[in-house]
């Protein structure tokens, strides 16, 4: 069996990123062989021709489309590794950043923690201590998940609470 295709394939189905770890394991390699084939695959996703990318997280690797092709897509699957509560959690941020998490939890409930959690380990917030709360921004891992700068995405999003 051929590792390369075997890790594609492995990141292709997998609903969360995968850790240098898992894909040792999973390739039956070193860290140095699972890094080589990473880079190979990521090398071959540059290419203009392809419309994924093979990119690493917080996390670890994950599939995702190019920036260039998420708009045209977008109504195919939109946002579909982000839940609702999630998808309201990161509005929030992004209108009001930074923001307390404190405040968010007024809004949301105590499912926020979760939220705020999953979309840390994703990348797509920052956390930072403030008094007994956090406050809580984008980052710019933010901007290249949705191919947009913040700025236009708080206009659009103050557009619709509107």
């Amino acid at each position: 069996m051929r590792k390369k295709a075997l890790l594609e394939a492995a990141l292709f189905v997998s609903e969360k990123p995968l850790s240098l770890e898992k894909i040792c394991s999973l390739l039956n390699s070193t860290q140095e062989e699972a890094k080589k084939i990473i880079s190979e695959i990521q090398r071959e996703m540059k290419k203009e021709e392809r419309g994924i990318e093979l990119v690493e997280t917080q996390l670890g690797y994950e599939l995702r489309i190019k920036p260039e092709y998420r708009d045209k897509i977008a109504p195919l699957a939109p946002l579909s590794d982000l839940s609702e509560g999630m998808l309201r959690t990161l509005a929030i941020v992004a209108l009001k950043q930074p923001v307390k998490q404190s405040v968010i939890v007024r809004y949301q409930g105590n499912k926020v923690y979760g939220y705020v959690k999953s979309l840390e380990e994703k990348g797509l917030i920052k956390t930072e201590k403030f008094g007994r709360t956090k406050l809580i921004s984008t980052t710019p891992e933010f901007e290249r998940y949705f191919g947009k700068s913040s700025e236009e995405i708080k206009s659009k999003l103050e557009k619709l609470s509107k």
